[in-house]
């Protein structure tokens, strides 16, 4: 089949990669010369495990092209992917002027019965303000709506063994053959049984929201949680392994930390918000997720403060982590940005490594000092701070760590180290929750 792919971010890339590679010839369209200029040329722009060997795989098999040219694209294909950015206003509302001008330029463009799939991730009703703009030019055509669920990390495994595939679908004259042409694409992906739901429009944009939002709420409930558990002497461990056995909870999304970041989460909990309350509904639960997530970024700064009796000015922290979570170089609402602020704030200065997402951090935070390996941020800190769970970091050599630090400080953000075996090794050891 020819689809296009009107987007060339990290949902659009994968979609674009992963679809070409079950045998479709797929057009990925991008506004950005530079950006459509590397691709073509290989080099990709972002970090994700697998897919820089599966695109360069589909352009040498001349099934993955990529434009500046939507006119050609969605004339040349059968079904075209909206997957442009939804980022959030400063109310915390999806900003929705990129989808509205895709859809305007492939009605434009139209030559023939398309299925335009808004796969980006849109507040409800978004689709059938695309399905009036394109029913402004032309009726040849069907809105369909399949939100993401892709986790950074491990999107190319998500997108080709999908948990379920939500797909929403408004009944009208053309509403069977669009669902006979999703089925079709999204065959080679559900043979082992994973299920395709379909589903009305505004339950399908509905959807992709509640899921977020659902594993925010459990992120922070265990954050909530941990925070007791210190002033209590509770370990949260032990919560976590009581209360995840029950099969009624399960045992994901259960790990406390320093609070979630990425583009997803924080985004959407603001953005659902936001829709709720533009249907006249306070969503309270949403809010007091995004504050308490707020919080928790802090945390970690606090048991600093309480340790150097609240004087770190002039002090040496090495920082390892830096990405909102392993595997990415995604820095966006990470924790390490909050702890890397508040540290300058006080006067402290930052050692910092991470594996791939220090380029990222250096825009934002060029003041700082970047280590090429993890035992070298240590050399003349006062502590250790961890803000992302890297395997890299799980199993280090403690003694050098204590060799190389000037006094014997972690501070775990992710949990990662065993509190006894902290206490054996000699460290002042600070974890959350335990």
């Amino acid at each position: 089949m020819n689809i296009g792919i009107i987007g060339t971010g990290y949902v659009g890339l994968v979609t674009g990669v992963c679809l070409a590679d079950s045998g479709n010839n797929v057009y990925c369209v991008d506004n950005d010369k530079n950006k459509i200029s590397l691709l073509n040329s290989g080099v990709i722009p972002i970090y994700e495990p697998g897919l820089e060997e599966l695109m360069l795989k589909n352009i040498k098999n001349e099934r993955l092209i990529f434009t500046e040219d939507l006119d050609f694209a969605v004339k040349k294909t059968d079904v075209i992917f909206i997957a442009v950015g939804t980022p959030p206003q400063g109310n915390g509302e999806a900003d929705l002027s990129n989808v509205f001008k895709v859809a305007e330029s492939i009605a434009n463009s139209i030559n023939g019965y398309k299925v335009v799939v808004v796969k980006s991730t849109v507040p409800v009703g978004t689709c059938r303000k695309v399905d009036a703009i394109i029913r402004e030019i032309t009726d040849d055509f069907s809105v369909v709506s399949n939100p993401e669920f892709l986790k950074e990390g491990a999107a190319i495994d998500d997108f080709q063994r999908p948990d379920r595939i939500i797909i929403g679908i408004n009944n009208n004259k053309w509403s069977s053959k669009a669902k006979e042409i999703i089925d079709e694409i999204y065959e080679p992906f559900v043979r082992t049984g994973a299920p395709i739901y379909f589903m009305d429009t505004n339950s399908s944009e509905l959807t992709k929201y509640a899921a977020n939002a659902m594993l925010a709420l459990r992120i922070t409930y265990m954050n909530e949680l941990a925070n007791m558990c210190s002033l209590t002497g509770a370990n949260v461990d032990n919560v976590r392994i009581g209360i995840g056995s029950d099969k009624r909870i399960g045992k994901s999304f259960l790990f406390p930390g320093i609070g979630y970041g990425g583009s997803c989460f924080p985004k959407d909990v603001k953005a659902l918000y936001q829709t709720a309350k533009a249907n006249g509904y306070d969503f309270k639960l949403l809010k007091v997720v995004d504050e308490v997530n707020y919080y928790q970024k802090e945390v970690l700064l606090s048991y600093i403060l309480k340790y150097f009796k609240g004087d770190i000015s002039g002090k040496t922290f090495a920082l390892w982590g830096l990405s909102f979570k392993p595997k990415t170089d995604d820095i966006r609402e990470a924790p390490s940005l909050v702890i890397i602020s508040k540290l300058l704030a006080y006067g402290a200065k930052i050692k910092a490594y991470d594996p791939i997402a220090m380029d990222n951090t250096k825009k934002v935070f060029p003041q700082v000092e970047y280590a090429n390996e993890m035992y070298e941020a240590l050399k003349g800190s006062d502590g250790l701070i961890i803000a992302t769970e890297w395997n890299d970091f799980r199993v280090p050599d403690f003694k050098k760590i204590k060799d190389n630090l000037k006094d014997n400080v972690i501070f775990d953000g992710r949990n990662v180290y065993d509190p006894k075996k902290m206490k054996e090794f000699g460290f002042n050891y600070f974890s959350i929750g335990r």
